[in-house]
């Protein structure tokens, strides 16, 4: 009778840290809110880029940089 109670009890403990350890990895799994509110903003900032036009060379600086001046098409 001592196995048996031996076996039970460990059988519940065993059941016990089978449902923590699952518990712990499903938390491990789950992005915390903090991380959903930063991926959340990326995407935002990524799809809110603005049309800045038709762009030109800027030789003293080297870089493209919107027209300054519209030319006129006509």
């Amino acid at each position: 009778m001592p196995p048996l109670i031996f076996f039970a009890i460990a059988g519940a403990g065993c059941y016990a840290g089978y449902k923590f350890f699952a518990k712990l990895m499903e938390q491990a799994q789950t992005p915390s809110r903090s991380e959903t509110e930063r991926i959340r903003r990326e995407a935002a900032a990524r799809s809110a880029t603005r049309d800045l036009g038709a762009l030109e060379w800027d030789e003293a600086t080297g870089v493209y940089r919107p027209r300054s001046h519209p030319r006129d098409s006509a």
